[in-house]
C-alpha cells in the first residue's frame, strides 16, 4: 500500500480557455499514465459537447504515478470546469485537494473566473502553485502577467513556473513543484470512515459511480456504507482507483481518491458534497460544506409533439443521473401542452442540457423564456416562492415582490469602462467598486438583479468589450423590487408561455418590442390577429397581423353591384365565424426571438 506521505491531491484552476485541459493532457503523457496510442487532445473531456466547445462541463479525476528522488509518488489530479455556472462542482473538487495549480494565460493575464476560483482555493487553505501558461505565444507578456500574479497572491517571482502546455515546456518543473510544495493529506487511517463525494457519473450497466476522497479511516470492498445527507445504506460492491480506466482495489485508505459502485439507480441518492461513512461505526459528523445545489434560472421545456411527453420524461431522468444539478417538475401550458419546468444553474447550463437532449436522446424541444425565482408576499404576510410568472397571485393581494440579486465582478481593459458601466446601469445595476489592477486593467464590482443578466447580458458584454471583458458572479440574496407581471394576449387569449415578470419602468418599452416582434413572426391567417401586451387588465401595447384576403368578387365581371355585395357580405360572416373558432399557431422562432430583444 502507498504511504500517505507519498500521496498528493491537487486540482487545476483557471479561467475558460487558459489551457487547463491541454496541461492535464501533458501531465498524463509525462507521467506515462496514458500510452501514445490512447492519448488525444482534451483527453479528460469525454463528452462530444466539451470537445466541440472547448470547455470542461464535468469535473474529472485521474491518478498518476510520478517517480521523484527515487520515491514513487501518487498524484491525484481533479480537473475542474472553468465556467461560472459550475462553481459548486469546483468548490467540492477543491475541498478534496491539498494543492492547486493556478494557471494564467501569458497573453490574456488574470481574468474574473481565475480570481473567484482562487478565492475558493484560498478559503480551503490550499497550497497555490502559480503557472504561467502559453509563454510560447508571440503575443505573450510574461513579465507583466507575472507582476499581476504577484499582486494577486503575494508569491515571489521565482515561485511562478513558466510553461507551455502545447509544446511541453515546464511540465517536469510543475510535477516536481507539486511533490515539493503540496502537503500530503492529513488523515487518520484508524479513525471511523469519513469520505467526501466530489462527483458522480452514471453508468447504464452498473448504476451510479460516486467519486470520493477518503478524509479519515479506510474503506474496504464489501463494506456496508451509509450516505449522510440521504441516510441511505449500501454495500460497496466495487471500489477502486481512477486511472484512465477504473482499476478495482481491495481497500482505499485515508488521503486517497477513488470510486465506489453500489448499484444505486436513483440520481437523487448521490449528492455531490455528501459524506460516506460505515454503517456500524459511523463518524460523528459529516464533512462541512455540503449544500443542495440551488438552481438559479428556470425555463419550461416542452416536446414539439405532445405525444413525445413520456419519452421526454425518460430522457430527462437519464440526463439527471449524469447531471445532478438539473431539477425538473411536470407542468402544463395552454399554448404548448404538457412539459416540464426545469431549474438550471445558469444560461450555459440550460443551453448544454437542451443540446444534450437533442444529441443523446433525439428529442427536439421548445424552451420557454427563461426566468428566475421570486418571492411574493401577500398583504396577510404569507410568503410564496414563484418559479413561473404565471403562478404569481393577483396584484390586488400582493404586498411586495422580492427578486434575487447578484454581486458581479467584471475585469476589462480601461478603454471599455464607459460602455460597460452604461450597460450595467441599463440593466438596473449599481456600481459598488472600481479597482485598477494595472495601468490598463480594471476590476468593476456591481450589484445587479439576476433576472437582467439571464437573457443577453453576457453576449452584449463580450460585444462591447470586443471579447476582452471577463465576468463572474455570486448570489447575494433577495431584494424588494417594483415588479409587474406582463401578459401577452393573442385575440384576447393569454399565451402563458410568454408571460414575464418585468420591472414597472421597463414594461411599456419591452411590451411594445415583443408585440412588434410577434407581428413580424406570426404567419398571417384568413382573419385579423390582435397581439396585445397587458399588465393586469390594462393593455399597454397593441399590434395587428392583417388578414389575408381572398378576392371573392374576381369571378364577377359586369352585372349588378348587388351580386358583388352579396359575396362580400357572405365573406364577412365567414371571417367573423373564423375569428371565433380559428386558433393562432405561434412558431418556435417567436419564443426564441423574445429572448433576443435588444
Amino acid at each position: 500500500m502507498m504511504k500517505q506521505e507519498y500521496i498528493r491531491n491537487f486540482c487545476i484552476i483557471a479561467h475558460i480557455d487558459h489551457g487547463k485541459s491541454t496541461l492535464a493532457d501533458r501531465l498524463l503523457e509525462h507521467t506515462q499514465t496514458v500510452t501514445e496510442r490512447e492519448s488525444q487532445n482534451q483527453l479528460l473531456d469525454n463528452m462530444d459537447l466539451e470537445r466541440e466547445r472547448g470547455i470542461t462541463i464535468k469535473s474529472h479525476a485521474i491518478q498518476m504515478e510520478f517517480p521523484c528522488n527515487s520515491i514513487n509518488y501518487r498524484l491525484n489530479l481533479i480537473d475542474t470546469p472553468g465556467h461560472v455556472d459550475f462553481s459548486y462542482e469546483v468548490s467540492r473538487s477543491i475541498a478534496a485537494c491539498e494543492g492547486a495549480l493556478l494557471i494564467v494565460d501569458a497573453a490574456q493575464g488574470i481574468q474574473a473566473q481565475t480570481i473567484s476560483n482562487l478565492y475558493l482555493a484560498l478559503e480551503n487553505d490550499l497550497e497555490i502553485i502559480p503557472v504561467l501558461n502559453k509563454i510560447d505565444l508571440p503575443s505573450a507578456n510574461p513579465e507583466e502577467v507575472k507582476d499581476q500574479i504577484i499582486d494577486l497572491i503575494g508569491c515571489s517571482r521565482e515561485d511562478i513556473i513558466p510553461a507551455s502546455a502545447k509544446t511541453g515546456i515546464g511540465i517536469q518543473e510543475i510535477l516536481e513543484a507539486i511533490v515539493d510544495r503540496v502537503s500530503p493529506p492529513e488523515g487518520d487511517e484508524k479513525a471511523p470512515l469519513q469520505a467526501l463525494i466530489f462527483d458522480s457519473v452514471f453508468n447504464p450497466f452498473r448504476g451510479i459511480e460516486a467519486y470520493f476522497k477518503v478524509v479519515n479511516g479506510t474503506i474496504t470492498k464489501g463494506d456496508k456504507v451509509k450516505f449522510f445527507a440521504t441516510e441511505k445504506e449500501y454495500f460497496a460492491d466495487e471500489i477502486g482507483a481512477l486511472k484512465l480506466d477504473q482499476e478495482p482495489r481491495k481497500e482505499i485508505k485515508a488521503g486517497d481518491v477513488g470510486y465506489i459502485i453500489s448499484g444505486i439507480k436513483i440520481a437523487n441518492e448521490v449528492k455531490v458534497g455528501d459524506t460516506i461513512t460505515h454503517k456500524d461505526e459511523p463518524c460523528d459528523k459529516p464533512i462541512e460544506g455540503f449544500e443542495d445545489v440551488k438552481p438559479m434560472v428556470f425555463a419550461g421545456i416542452y416536446p414539439v409533439d405532445t405525444e413525445d411527453y413520456e419519452e421526454l420524461r425518460t430522457s430527462m431522468e437519464k440526463l439527471q443521473l449524469n447531471d445532478a444539478s438539473l431539477t425538473f417538475e411536470p407542468e402544463s401550458s395552454a399554448a404548448l401542452g404538457f412539459g416540464f419546468r426545469c431549474g438550471f444553474l445558469g444560461m450555459l447550463h440550460m443551453e448544454i442540457i437542451q443540446e444534450r437532449l437533442e444529441r443523446e436522446f433525439n428529442m427536439t424541444v421548445i424552451t420557454t423564456v427563461p426566468n428566475v425565482s421570486y418571492f411574493s408576499y401577500s398583504k396577510k404576510g404569507e410568503k410564496l416562492l414563484v418559479n413561473n410568472p404565471s403562478d404569481l397571485p393577483d396584484p390586488s393581494v400582493i404586498e411586495k415582490v422580492e427578486e434575487p440579486y447578484i454581486s458581479a465582478q467584471i475585469i476589462t481593459k480601461s478603454e471599455y469602462i464607459g460602455s460597460i458601466i452604461t450597460l450595467c446601469i441599463e440593466k438596473r445595476g449599481v456600481l459598488k467598486n472600481q479597482v485598477y489592477l494595472s495601468t490598463d486593467r480594471v476590476e468593476l464590482s456591481f450589484e445587479l438583479p439576476l433576472a437582467e443578466i439571464v437573457f443577453d447580458f453576457y453576449d452584449r458584454l463580450k460585444t462591447i468589450s470586443r471579447g476582452y471583458a471577463s465576468f463572474d458572479y455570486q448570489p447575494i440574496g433577495y431584494q424588494q423590487s417594483n415588479l409587474v407581471k406582463m401578459d401577452i394576449l393573442l385575440n384576447g387569449d393569454q399565451v402563458d408561455a410568454l408571460s414575464a415578470l418585468i420591472h414597472r419602468d421597463n414594461a411599456h418599452n419591452i411590451g411594445k418590442k415583443i408585440c412588434i416582434k410577434l407581428r413580424q413572426l406570426i404567419p398571417r391567417q384568413q382573419f385579423d390577429i390582435a397581439i396585445q401586451a397587458a399588465i393586469g387588465s390594462k393593455i399597454i401595447s397593441r399590434e395587428t397581423v392583417k388578414a389575408l384576403r381572398k378576392d371573392v368578387t374576381a369571378k364577377c365581371y359586369g352585372g349588378d353591384i348587388s351580386r358583388k355585395r352579396k359575396l362580400l357580405e357572405k365573406q364577412k360572416k365567414g371571417k367573423k365565424r373564423m375569428r371565433q373558432v380559428g386558433n393562432v399557431e405561434i412558431p418556435q422562432s417567436a419564443f426564441m426571438a423574445v429572448l433576443k430583444l435588444d
